[in-house]
């Protein structure tokens, strides 16, 4: 469905929490896997993958049969759950969320939470962002009698903010949580965690938060494109914070990496880049992905603007991302090969020399 088609007035908005805010999904990488090595057992990520969002108090029914494990449902859940808490104050604010939530509130719009996680755990997870005082509701699965792909959740948030749900827009990031929003008569705007061409049913698919245009539902724009005189269609971004191989123009990552980068982090952005002779240099990545019949590999592009690199080649590079510019001009194809722009080199250039941004350059990351 073309943007120009999206014209809908959206009275209050509903937003998931794993892999739409919080990146729970990298802070919690192998965990399952860690924790059926402890059983002898071999994780199947094939299956793993057809679970993804299904509340943990429902999908433990399913695991405990499928690994044949000497627990019952309950005692996987009592068992696994600690693991997680360990791991949520690792979970970061994927890039957008904090913007979006401030725009809301900001805003007045009315916008809840509501996701397949327990009550307890929901408020465990967005104490460590500081989220807990904006949003005007939050439900968990177990304050409904089903959760995802069940339409209860949202139908409940709905009605405790008084929102017919013909009005709300749903934000998610999974199958089951669009199933979910449609199934509730409800707008839905995917952001998938998976790259899948089965998120069809969303009425819009994005590949990041930081390309939500709130006019497209009846809202006002986003203001913050302008940040200082003179340096336009920039937005400041949380530091994205990974690493690779430099070589000929293009990082490759480390097949498994602790920093690495979630799926949403797609488009053109802008920070520094420290190669193992310790030079630090002002870069524009553009972030894509090449598709490989069903599988997708990132494709990192990176151009350094104030320098040469002709000496550099296959180096250990370290990135810091600061600023994000623009989306892929993709056309629905994230495969295609990223253009990076005079004009993104120029938006780079100038954003670096701020102050505002300068101090990225030494990092504790590098």
């Amino acid at each position: 469905m073309n943007n120009s088609e999206i014209k809908a007035q959206i009275s209050a908005v509903i937003l998931d929490l794993d892999g739409t805010l919080l990146n729970t999904e990298v802070a919690v990488k192998d965990l399952l896997k860690n924790f059926l090595e402890k059983y002898g057992k071999v994780v199947d990520m094939e299956k793993e993958d057809k679970r993804f969002a299904i509340a943990l108090k429902e999908a433990a029914v399913d695991i405990v049969k499928d690994y044949d494990l000497p627990l019952s449902p309950s005692q996987f859940v009592e068992e696994i759950t600690p693991m997680y808490k360990e791991r949520w104050p690792l979970a970061k604010p994927l890039p957008g969320a904090n913007r979006l939530i401030m725009y809301l509130y900001k805003h007045h719009l009315p916008f809840g939470l509501a996701s397949n996680t327990i009550s307890k755990n929901i408020e465990a997870k967005i104490s460590y962002p500081g989220w807990r005082e904006y949003f005007s509701v939050i439900v968990g699965s177990d304050q409904v009698k089903a959760g995802k792909p069940a339409p209860y959740i949202f139908e409940e948030a709905a009605k405790r903010m008084g929102v017919d749900a013909s009005c709300c827009l749903v934000i998610e990031d999974s199958l089951v949580g669009v199933e979910a929003a449609k199934a509730a008569k409800m707008k839905v705007l995917a952001v998938p965690s998976f790259q899948s061409t089965a998120y069809c049913d969303a009425d819009l698919v994005l590949n990041s938060l930081l390309e939500f245009q709130p006019e497209l539902w009846g809202l006002q724009p986003f203001d913050d494109f302008l940040i200082l005189s003179g340096v336009n269609n920039a937005v400041p971004v949380e530091s994205i914070c990974f690493e690779g191989l430099y070589r000929n123009e293009f990082l490759f990552e480390p097949a498994d990496d602790k920093n690495a980068l979630p799926t949403q982090v797609l488009g053109i952005y802008f920070g520094w880049a420290k190669s193992d002779d310790d030079e630090i240099f002002k870069v524009v990545t553009g972030i894509g992905l090449r598709c490989y019949s069903s599988l997708a590999k990132r494709k990192i592009q990176l151009c350094v603007i104030d320098g040469k690199v002709d000496h550099i080649y296959d180096q250990h590079m370290k990135i810091v991302l600061v600023g994000y510019i623009r989306g892929l001009n993709t056309k629905g194809n994230k495969s295609r090969d990223i253009e990076i722009l005079e004009e993104d080199k120029s938006i780079a250039e100038a954003s670096l020399d701020l102050p505002e941004f300068a101090h990225h350059s030494s990092l504790a990351f590098f």
